[in-house]
């Protein structure tokens, strides 16, 4: 039947044309109506033929010069060819004759913008909002909105979307949009109360129930936003995007089983993702279920092989259960994706530190030193490292340089103090101490994990209880 009708349709439309080219050439019996001449236009301009388009609206305003629908329809065709200030010229001619054509006030939009005068654009279509009501309003509030977002007015577009859902609740599209919107502007109190009259009306609106639970997430009200969300998969139980949201919700509250189990049917509903299977590896991770961690953040990896975060939290895994060497391949892996983090480094000495291998381990930990000078990480790391391989001369050499090189950390001056007193020389550790404390008391603890056995002797422990007092 479809099939009988197109064959129809392009019987009639060949004849149309035939019409058409006789009428050019000035042949008898050659008349075309009006809306004739509307489906040849279309017919050229869908076969990309601008030029005979226009061509054939000139000659439908020849036969009908007060026709607003055809000069719309030419001015459409004008801004396909970027003839904006004649298309607008055109427009306010039909205007005259028709100020109440939807596409009318759609192509202006179309040319103000096309000319950079999104203010005109603006004016023009507020004040096309009071001739237009119920569904022609509406695609005239999302022209308006669509202007607004790109004159980066960006509460006024979610100030459209808002009239749209006020007066049509049911709208899919102002659904959709406005939560990107409220996310963005922040408005989160004002997407609740709105989604909450919606659902007064249309309970079973899964949308809306949707929306709510992101606003309510907005302002980190997740036990609500859970509520929410589950409402929204119990209308709608193929709700991916509302299972992805409550598995971030339940992960925010540290439920890492109910987490799991909703971002799982993400994955049953949805094509995988990296960032699920990263998701839920993390939440394994939390639990200290090490192996199911690595297994997730492995299918992440065979999804985004370039991620070198995803080879990272692998090694952290097995670094978790001492699988040192395991950590290493992953962490190179990582480097060789990303050869400039830092954290890859540290990790990687840390590693080669706990297989004893302290020279290796002192190579990265100065290559860290060597990209980031001023940062306390790396030096620290090195510092630690000389000082396990009893190494106390050279670590004593780097708290020095430390210090100087980030613009005097107070740290490397108890680094100092605990490295003479290793090296037994308490003199001059009580006083790099008494010096450290007079400018920061607050860094003892630090001191106490370096070297705990310190805090045993007497003078130490005096030395620190007396300027605490002070403070």
């Amino acid at each position: 039947m479809f099939d009988r009708q197109k064959e129809e349709d392009r019987g009639d439309i060949k004849e149309l044309i035939l019409r058409y080219h006789n009428l050019k050439q000035g042949r008898a019996n050659a008349y075309i109506e009006e809306d004739d001449f509307e489906r040849i236009i279309e017919h050229y301009d869908e076969q990309d033929e601008i030029e005979e388009a226009i061509q054939a609206a000139d000659m439908a305003l020849e036969q009908y010069p007060f026709s607003a629908l055809l000069m719309i329809k030419k001015a459409d065709l004008l801004l396909a060819t970027r003839k904006y200030k004649e298309a607008l010229q055109l427009l306010d001619t039909a205007a005259l004759y028709d100020h109440k054509e939807m596409n009318l006030f759609i192509l202006k939009t179309d040319a103000y913008l096309a000319l950079d005068m999104p203010a005109d654009a603006i004016v023009l279509l507020q004040e096309a909002l009071h001739l237009f009501e119920g569904v022609e309003r509406s695609e005239l509030l999302f022209e308006l909105a669509d202007v607004y977002d790109d004159h980066e007015a960006f509460d006024k577009v979610f100030d459209c979307l808002k009239l749209v859902l006020e007066e049509d609740p049911m709208n899919e599209e102002a659904l959709y949009k406005i939560c990107f919107w409220t996310d963005f502007t922040g408005r989160n109190e004002e997407s609740i109360s709105l989604h909450k009259s919606i659902i007064d009306e249309q309970p079973y609106n899964a949308l809306a129930w949707f929306n709510l639970a992101a606003a309510y997430q907005g302002l980190k009200l997740h036990e609500k936003a859970i509520d929410a969300y589950q409402y929204a998969i119990v209308i709608d139980e193929k709700f991916d995007y509302a299972y992805r949201n409550m598995g971030d919700a339940y992960l925010r509250i540290r439920k890492y089983k109910e987490a799991i189990e909703a971002l799982e049917k993400v994955l049953e509903l949805s094509r995988p993702e990296d960032v699920i299977y990263e998701a839920i590896g993390h939440c394994y991770h939390r639990m200290k279920n090490y192996a199911q961690a690595r297994f997730h953040y492995k299918k992440a990896v065979h999804l985004n092989t370039e991620d070198s975060r995803l080879y990272q939290k692998i090694a952290s895994t097995y670094m978790q259960e001492g699988q040192w060497q395991q950590a290493i391949k992953q962490l190179e892996h990582a480097l060789r994706i990303h050869k400039h983090i830092n954290e890859y480094y540290i990790l990687l000495g840390e590693c080669f530190m706990h297989l004893n291998l302290y020279k290796e381990a002192a190579g990265y930990f100065g290559t860290v030193v060597k990209n980031k000078p001023k940062q306390i990480a790396g030096w620290e790391s090195l510092i630690k490292c000389l000082v396990a391989n009893d190494q106390l001369s050279l670590a004593l050499e780097q708290t020095e340089l430390a210090y100087i090189s980030t613009a005097g950390k107070v740290i490397f001056i108890f680094y100092r103090s605990a490295i003479l007193y290793r090296m037994k020389k308490q003199s001059e550790a009580l006083l790099q101490l008494e010096m450290a404390l007079s400018k920061s008391s607050n860094l003892v603890n630090k001191l106490t994990k370096f070297y705990p056995e310190m805090m045993q002797d007497p003078k130490v422990s005096d030395l620190i209880s007396n300027y605490k007092k002070r403070k």
